[in-house]
């Protein structure tokens, strides 16, 4: 399968492939053989192919964590198990190139932008863009222009790009080299993908689409269009975030001609490690060959339909959900019971019910691949009690932030770490430019930027989140001298 042709979908594709057969793959055929043959090891990792591994350690599959041995080879090998491995993957998804990436999508993402700085032009991020992506611009040594897209102020949530914000923007900014999309955000809403990448092409803007979180939408028709089907140039995925893998396998997916293969080959050897583990990168085969499957794609339709009546039997007991476009995040919307994301995910912590992502007014609950059966009653009842021992008067709306449509940072993000800083209190740092990240974590979207300049309508935001978060925003910030 070279690539998606025009109107065909992800799913109606993998139906008609004979290219996916699970004996075709070949990362977990290579490593199997290697571990399973006879003869004398002497290389690296230290407990050379399982044999020196602590007496006490718990079973893994040490004899599959093989260095780049010839028949394995590596992400940026030409050759090679892991090589095929990653043209299966791409042939899967219809993508050109696919590199496997063992630093989680923050490596991969920062490898794209070290190649976009190459380009003429401007980088345009968004606002709830993921730290890393900033840590990316301060190796590239490129200070960013940011957008702000859209925040509801009942839930406090950042909303998707809507098309016209995205025509407006372009037409003010100069020319661009990489507009980075961030679809779906962490709470499971997804921005209309086609006709934002048709807009930035039709500007000669190239698309790098942070979907660490929707690597398995279009694999059901009933989830939002993916990114790469949507025309997107560069697509990465967290492949333990939402296809099942280990922690930190990742994906970084290509097509079309904007960027050149060598020099995102360039920019991953720069990033990325010269040990990669071979266990994360079969965990991520093996990932994506059970959603390229038919078995996969019947697993998720279940898992899909288990999670749509688990929200329906929440929303009839008076739970209240927001709304958004992944069945497989939950999205209980804390504020309407008069307590912050953070004071609920606290609270429920300490009776066992884990969440994922506290934020002002909502927290996120992430399904995943496992099955969702039997989990209702359980967190009905965990729910109820939240409302009884924590429920009061809605509260207020937040007051959204005081970013205009465009901000250009005073100083790019590697000077403004590199320079002498103070801290002061939030209130006495009107004019200043900021040295460092305000940034709560999860999810790791910031709210002030290194290189950005604080004015007062900005600080009084800032202290009025400060109340809000609980202490996750402090209230001092350090600034250049």
């Amino acid at each position: 399968m070279a690539g998606l042709s025009a109107g065909q979908t992800l799913e109606t594709a993998l139906k008609t492939s004979r290219l996916l057969r699970p004996s075709r793959w070949p990362l977990e055929q290579a490593l199997a053989k290697a571990a399973g043959a006879s003869g004398v090891f002497l290389h690296l990792p230290a407990h050379r192919r399982g044999a020196g591994r602590p007496p006490s350690a718990v079973a893994l599959p040490w004899p599959y964590d093989l260095p780049e041995l010839p028949e394995i080879g590596g992400p940026l090998e030409r050759d090679g198990a892991i090589a095929d491995s990653q043209q299966q993957v791409a042939q899967g998804l219809g993508a050109e190139r696919s590199w496997y990436g063992v630093n989680g999508a923050s490596g991969l993402l920062q490898a794209c932008l070290l190649a976009a700085a190459q380009r003429p032009g401007q980088l345009l991020l968004p606002r709830n863009l993921h730290r890393s992506l900033l840590h990316g611009c301060a190796l590239a040594g490129v200070t960013p222009s940011l957008y702000s897209p859209p925040i509801d102020p009942l839930t406090g949530l950042w909303q998707p790009l809507p098309p016209e914000q995205l025509e407006r923007l372009l037409q003010q900014v100069g020319p661009v080299s990489l507009l980075v999309l961030v679809s779906p955000t962490y709470q499971g809403l997804a921005s209309d993908l086609p006709a934002l990448v048709a807009i930035a092409h039709r500007y000669g803007v190239a698309v790098l689409v942070d979907e660490a979180h929707g690597g398995h939408f279009g694999f059901d028709s009933s989830l939002p269009v993916c990114a790469l089907a949507a025309g997107a140039d560069l697509v990465v995925h967290s492949v333990h975030k939402s296809l099942g893998g280990l922690g930190q396998s990742a994906a970084l997916h290509a097509q079309g001609a904007a960027f050149a293969p060598a020099a995102l080959e360039q920019s991953l050897g720069w990033l990325q490690t010269s040990s990669p583990s071979a266990v994360l990168m079969l965990s991520a085969e093996q990932a994506y060959r059970h959603h390229c499957s038919a078995t996969g794609r019947r697993q998720l339709r279940g898992r899909l339909q288990q999670a749509r009546a688990l929200r329906e039997q929440l929303l009839a007991a008076g739970i209240p959900l927001l709304m958004n476009d992944d069945p497989l995040r939950l999205l209980l919307h804390t504020g309407a019971w008069g307590c912050s994301g953070a004071e609920a995910d606290a609270w429920l912590l300490g009776r066992g019910v884990i969440a994922e992502c506290p934020e002002l007014l909502s927290l996120t609950f992430c399904l995943g691949l496992g099955p969702s059966r039997g989990v209702g009653r359980q967190l009905l009842k965990a729910l109820q009690q939240l409302r009884q021992a924590n429920g009061g008067p809605p509260l207020p709306p937040l007051q959204p932030p005081p970013f205009p449509l465009i901000s250009p940072l005073a100083l790019s993000p590697k000077q403004a770490w590199a320079q002498l800083s103070e801290v002061v209190p939030l209130g006495q740092a009107s004019g200043r430019i900021a040295a460092e990240l305000l940034c709560p974590y999860p999810p790791g979207i910031p709210v002030v930027l290194p290189g950005e300049r604080l004015e007062a309508e900005r600080l009084e935001w800032l202290q009025q989140q400060q109340r809000l978060w609980a202490g996750q925003i402090p209230d001092t910030v350090r600034v250049l001298v």
